[in-house]
Formats: C-alpha cells, structure tokens, sequence
C-alpha cells in the first residue's frame, strides 16, 4: 500500500489530517489513491444527502467590475469586454422563466459594480422575495460592508458566495492588484456567517504561483470556517489578462482535491462547475461522481452569456443552460442521479 493510500484511508475514516499529511496526500497521489478517494467521497455524499443534484439558477446580471485581478476575463483594465447590465425587470423575467421551469434557488452573480449600489440591489432582492417567497436567493457580488450586507440579508437574500481564491496571504498577492487585501476578503466572509447568511467560499486550483503548500492553507481554512457551499474549479487563462500566457489549472488535481473537501466537510454542498465542465470534456459529469451534488445552469439571457467570460471557452449552451434543463436531466441519469428543484439547503450547521 502506497503512503498516499494510507493517509486517504485515514482521512475517509476519520474526516481530517495534519497539514503535513495533507501535503503528501496532494503531492504524492497515485491512480490507486484517487481512486479510492472518489469512491469514498461519493459514499459520503450519498449517506449524507442521496443521489439527488440540486439545481440553481444562474443569473450572471453585470460583468462591470471595479477590480483588476489579474486572472478574470472581466476585470477593470480589460476594454476588450462588452460590459452591459441587467435592469430589474430583465432580471425579473429570467427569474420568472426560471420558476418555470422548476428552479428555487437563484444566483445572483455580478463583478463588483458600482452602479449596483444598496439600493438598487436591495430593490431588485426585495421584488424576488416578494414574488417567490419559496425560493432561496444567493447573492455573489464580491466585497461590500456589513451594513450592505445586512441591508441585503434584511431583504430576503439568504446565501451568499464569496470565493477566498486562496488562503495564503502571500499567494493571494499574486493574484490581486496591492489595492486588494487578503484580510479583507476573510473579513468578509466572517462578517457574512456572522451576519446568518449560508455562506460560501472557495478556491481556484492551479492558479500561478501556487504551491502545495497554499493547497494545504486553503483545505485547512475551509475545514475551519466551515462553509455552507465550496466552490472550486481549476484556473482556466483568458486572452485579455495579464496571465494569459499562464498554464491553465487540470481537472485531474481539481476533482482529486474536491474529493478530499468531502471528505473534509461532508454536509457541504460542493456545486460541479462550469469551470470543470470547460476544462474537460464530461468535467462537471466527472464533479458529480467524484463528490459535488450542485449544479448552476444558466438562467441569464442568451444576449449576454458570451458577454460573460471570466476565462476563455466558457460554456453556456447545452446541458449549461437552463433552457435545456431537459439535457442536464438526461445527463445526471446516466450516471445513475436525479435533478431535484428544492430549494436544497445545505446540511451543515
């Protein structure tokens, strides 16, 4: 038995290692090791909330952002972008599609834009409570202070992501412009669990720069922050940032470490991403089985999806758009999953 298999019969068993015995877990993986770890992680998953994939509904309402991370298609300095914004109304009516066909979760996703301020933001989360009181809204709009998340939470919003990026203080200074502070971002997220939203996090897997080491930082962050959802997917480059000449991230080491998050955390909710499904043909088929039970199809319109593009090739048609959920109903039941529209809150307390 190899040292690798060993750790991760111990980590199956016992839910957690030193950060020593992580780091060669990681480094060290065999086809042996990975194996076993996707076996047990879907057992996990399966003890802890079935078969069944939660669907969310994305709506992606602005790709205006005032930052300039040096990774994301829709930073700042890119004047490449085709920069729009969703009005309420628009957003009302993807919404109102969305509820159609069978969604009860709706992710409100967007780059860090001004022009949404409280009010309008809290205008726009106030008439979706209002008219689907059933219906758990999320909200992933970046960094904004506790009185705006409050305001928001007061609203209706119930969940919120906010990816970390990485752990590593030093790690994450590669990745952001000095304007931008890993404390502020942990902040953050402390203030959003705080505050009693179900709070999300998570991380990037192959981004420049990083080590085993800042692998080893973010699994011990999450399995102390505990977060309600771990979102996590490879780094893919885009053309019009500052790392587009970077190799991208692999889904081989992203599926490998989202299998250890459930083993880590096993009543998180760990979505299959776009990301993943980008990365590798069949990817986010490969998030299901090796432990993710969440699924995000697009809710946005087909006008904007392109307009988009946090890295190049992003998928939106298809089985990612929710227009076919029909696709992504057939796919989940071949790998022998059922598509589910509660509002599938996670289990972690």
């Amino acid at each position: 038995m190899s040292r690798a298999l060993s750790l991760a019969e111990t980590l199956a068993k016992e839910g957690n290692l030193p950060d020593q015995n992580l780091l060669e877990l990681i480094r060290d993986r065999d086809p042996e090791t990975a194996g076993f770890l996707k076996e047990q992680a879907a057992a996990r998953r399966d003890e802890i909330y079935g078969r069944h994939v939660y669907i969310r509904g994305l709506i992606e309402f602005t790709n205006y952002c005032k930052n300039n991370c040096y990774y994301c298609g829709i930073r700042r300095g890119n004047g490449r972008a085709e920069r729009y914004r969703l009005t309420k109304e628009e957003i009302l009516e993807c919404c109102r599609e969305g509820y159609g066909l069978g969604f009860r979760t709706f992710v409100l996703q967007g780059g860090e834009d001004p022009w949404y301020d409280d009010d309008r933001l809290e205008e726009v989360v106030r008439a979706i409570r209002e008219r689907y009181p059933d219906c758990a809204i999320t909200l992933s709009v970046g960094e904004r202070p506790r009185e705006s998340y409050e305001r928001l939470f007061a609203a209706g919003a119930d969940r919120y992501l906010l990816r970390h990026e990485t752990a590593s203080e030093s790690h994450y200074g590669m990745l952001h412009p000095r304007e931008m502070s890993f404390s502020q971002r942990m902040e953050c997220l402390n203030t959003l669990r705080d505050i009693g939203y179900q709070t999300g996090c998570g991380m990037m897997v192959g981004t420049p720069g990083q080590t085993w080491e800042d692998l080893v930082a973010d699994l011990r962050f999450m399995k102390e922050f505990r977060p309600h959802m771990v979102g996590m997917g490879p780094f893919l480059s885009h053309k019009d940032t500052p790392f587009r000449g970077e190799k991208s991230g692999t889904a081989e080491l992203t599926l490998y470490l989202l299998a250890i998050v459930r083993l880590m955390l096993p009543e998180t909710l760990i979505p299959a991403t776009t990301a993943l499904g980008t990365a590798e043909e069949g990817g986010r088929r490969q998030g299901i089985l090796w432990g993710a039970n969440v699924v995000m199809p697009n809710l946005s319109p087909k006008a904007v999806r392109s307009k988009y593009m946090l890295y190049d090739n992003k998928l939106s048609s298809g089985s990612e758009a929710a227009e076919s959920l029909y696709l992504l109903k057939q796919e989940m039941e071949s790998i022998g999953f059922e598509i589910t529209v509660a509002r599938g809150d996670s289990r972690m307390v």
